[in-house]
């Protein structure tokens, strides 16, 4: 059995079994503004940020394969400096190092600037190049970004590069909402209360380091979980970037696999039938066993040619579309295609094309074929032009087919049975009096001579 491996930061679009645990690095990227000291229920929102965060980092230093870092911005220029590179690795990624990130933000004071994007630009040195880390961000601010840069297209394309996955993003102390142009950072938490503040870190830390699997279900019209062998795409829905790529996998007793998911990431999961089913948004819940269904009946194309041998027209192509006439697919007669079940309109690229709408089935197969052809072969004694057309039951004319402009004076194509006109006008003739203009029949299996000859 294969396992799905969850991404990191450096690996993308890749699925291989798991050798060993990865080891999960988390970077708390600290505001140190001079707005961090004003009062937040009694206390300046410096402090208690502080203290929180000793909490957590002393509840997360007992965590096997975790390394956490520290870096602060906005701490070592006063703000009258308005100095947009303020902001420093304070504590670098090490395991246990709850002590050293404890003592350092005794000694740092909040005083300056709020360059939020410089920041995140200089995190992607943070993190070591370990292809099999898990790396992830969190931002403990009480400000927007001061220095007329857009941190939000800088998370995004730190995200793209595997730099680190979807950051979290904690508010504290608002007094206005700021949270919607925060939000683009990452998943965001407004803690306005101390209270709401400690329960937010908690929550982080548990989608931060609990298991999350996901199995998908792929049921039948009637919900039975009959369909497998499908490939699935689950598809970063902020970098639009495929994170996991599986075939499904359904075992003897019906029941869907279970895939292990990296849930600091949220996912569009695209289900690779014809046409493929796309799912914006799927609900996971972090640290959960998540079962998802979605209906993916399917029935089965057979593109079938007729019992003639050999065939003039050789090999022949068709091109399935949906109702709004988008095209689905294509492919080779002779060849079987699984199609979600509903209508579609198949056009065989016949001479005329053969077009005819269908109804695929769950778990049935449709063969759709077109009349063996016969041949027309066209004779003239002098080059020309001319085009030939499809006579209908109205005694109008369709246009289906050119001749070569002043070309070869034999031709033969093969065509499909019925009543059809040829026009045609030699290349010597000296007036449009002198076209030609022919009625025959093409019957399957035979072939109808039409000559031509100058005047």
């Amino acid at each position: 059995m294969l396992a799905l491996l969850i991404f990191n930061s450096t690996t993308h679009a890749q699925n291989a079994p798991v050798e060993k645990p990865k080891v999960t690095r988390i970077l708390f990227l600290l505001d140190a503004s001079g707005s961090m000291m004003a009062p937040w229920e009694g206390q300046p929102r410096w402090e208690v940020a502080k203290r929180m965060l000793s909490k957590m980092v002393d509840s997360l230093n007992a965590y096997p394969n975790l390394e956490l870092g520290l870096r602060v911005y906005g701490h070592q220029y006063p703000n009258s400096e308005k100095n947009c590179q303020d902001s420093k690795l304070e504590v670098a990624f090490a395991p246990r190092n709850a002590a050293a990130i404890k003592k350092k933000l005794t000694t740092l004071k909040a005083q300056g600037n709020t360059p939020i994007t410089y920041s995140l630009e200089q995190s992607a040195n943070d993190f070591p190049t370990d292809k099999s880390s898990r790396n992830v961000l969190l931002l403990i601010t009480d400000g927007l970004e001061s220095c007329n840069r857009d941190p939000c297209a800088a998370s995004i394309a730190l995200q793209r590069k595997h730099v680190f996955l979807k950051p979290f993003v904690i508010g504290i102390g608002a007094e206005r909402d700021f949270g919607q142009q925060l939000a683009c950072l990452g998943q965001y938490y407004n803690a306005a209360e101390v209270a709401t503040f400690r329960t937010v870190m908690n929550d982080v830390i548990a989608k931060t380091l609990s298991k999350t699997t996901v199995s998908v279900n792929l049921t039948d019209a009637n919900g039975k979980p009959v369909e497998s062998n499908v490939n699935m795409t689950f598809v970063n829905n902020v970098t639009e970037q495929p994170e996991y790529n599986y075939v499904h996998y359904r075992d003897a007793q019906g029941k869907a696999d279970v895939v292990d998911i990296d849930a600091l990431q949220s996912y569009d999961l695209v289900i690779n039938t014809v046409p493929p089913v796309r799912q914006a948004n799927i609900p996971i819940t972090p640290g959960k066993a998540n079962v998802l269904t979605y209906k993916t009946s399917q029935g089965t194309l057979w593109l079938q040619n007729p019992p003639l041998t050999p065939n003039p027209y050789g090999t022949i192509r068709a091109v399935v579309r949906s109702p709004a006439g988008t095209t689905v697919t294509a492919g080779t007669f002779g060849t079987r295609q699984k199609l979600l079940a509903g209508n579609y309109e198949v056009e065989a690229l016949t001479l005329p094309r053969t077009v005819r709408r269908i109804t695929i089935k769950q778990g049935q197969e449709y063969a759709f074929t077109y009349d063996a052809p016969g041949t027309l072969n066209i004779t003239s004694d002098l080059k020309g032009y001319g085009s030939i057309y499809q006579l209908n039951d109205d005694e109008s004319q369709t246009w289906i087919y050119s001749l070569p402009d002043g070309g070869s004076s034999k031709i033969n194509l093969p065509m499909q049975p019925g009543a059809y006109r040829l026009v045609f006008r030699t290349k010597t003739s000296i007036g449009s009096k002198f076209t030609d203009v022919r009625n025959f029949s093409i019957r399957s299996g035979q072939t109808t001579s039409v000559a031509i000859f100058g005047k």
